[in-house]
C-alpha cells in the first residue's frame, strides 16, 4: 500500500538566468511495511530530498503526497507533527534531559492517539530498542553513541506515525553497532508495518533494504 509519493519533483537554485538543479523530475512511491535505502555521494541531493519528503522544505515544482493527499493541503506542520519522524546522524537529542524525557517530548505535541500512561509507553519503547530502565533515567549525554541513536529511534517511534526517515543513522557508529541499528529498522518495517526510508552513502548498508534507490546528479533511479 503506497503511503508516500513524490511526483515530478524539481528543486533548484536560480543563478542569474541559469537554474542549478539539485533534483530533477524525481518521481517515486513508498509503501508501508518496507525498508527503503537511498544511496548517493555527498552533494548528490539526498539531504535535499529528505527535507522535501519530510516537509522541512518545499519543491520548486511537483508534489509530495501522503495517502494520496498533497502535504501542502494537509499542512506541513501538521504532517511533521503527526505522520513522519526523522532520525538524524547527530541524534539531535536534548542533552540536559534523560533518555525517557527525550522520548516523552514528541508525545506531548502529536495529535495521534496515545495511551494515557505515556511514561510507561516511553520506557517500553526504550526497552524495545535495547535501553534498560537504568539507562533510560540517565541524561543522554552520559550514554554512548550507539545508545543515543537508539534513544533517537525510540523518540521517532513515540509519535506513532507511519513513516520513519533516517539520515545517515549509522554514520557515527562502529560496524557491529551499525548492523544492530539497521536490524532495528528492518524489524520496524517488516513487523510493525512502518515505512522506513534510510539515506546512506554506504552501499553495504543500502543493499540490506527491500528496495535500493540511487541519487546521482539530481536523478533518482533504482540501484543496480
Amino acid at each position: 500500500m503506497t503511503i508516500l509519493e513524490a511526483k515530478n519533483i524539481d528543486y533548484y537554485f536560480q543563478d542569474g538566468d541559469q537554474r542549478r538543479f539539485i533534483l530533477k523530475n524525481v518521481s517515486v512511491s513508498f509503501d508501508k511495511g518496507r525498508l527503503y535505502s537511498i544511496l548517493g555521494r555527498s552533494g548528490s541531493g539526498k539531504t535535499t530530498f529528505l527535507s522535501l519528503i519530510s516537509a522541512l522544505d518545499t519543491p520548486k515544482e511537483g508534489q509530495i503526497l501522503f495517502n494520496g493527499k498533497d502535504i501542502a493541503a494537509i499542512g506541513h506542520e501538521k504532517f511533521r507533527r503527526n505522520d513522519i519522524s526523522i532520525v538524524f546522524q547527530s541524534y539531535n537529542l536534548i542533552p540536559y534531559l534523560s533518555a525517557v524525557e527525550n522520548v516523552l517530548v514528541p508525545m506531548a505535541i502529536t495529535e495521534n492517539e496515545l495511551p494515557k500512561e505515556k511514561k510507561e509507553v516511553a520506557y517500553n519503547l526504550l526497552s524495545y530498542i535495547g535501553i534498560t530502565e537504568d539507562k533510560a533515567n540517565r541524561q543522554v549525554n552520559q550514554l554512548s553513541g550507539g545508545e543515543q541513536q537508539r534513544v533517537a529511534i525510540a523518540r521517532a517511534l513515540a509519535m506513532n506515525g507511519d513513516i520513519i526517515l533516517a539520515d545517515e543513522p549509522t554514520g557515527n557508529l562502529d560496524e557491529e553497532l551499525e548492523q544492530e541499528i539497521v536490524d532495528i529498522f528492518k524489524e520496524l518495517a517488516h513487523q510493525h508495518q512502518k515505512c522506513v526510508i534510510l539515506v546512506t552513502h554506504s552501499s553495504e548498508i543500502a543493499r540490506q533494504a527491500d528496495e535500493v534507490l540511487e541519487l546521482r546528479k539530481g536523478v533518482l533511479s533504482y540501484y543496480e
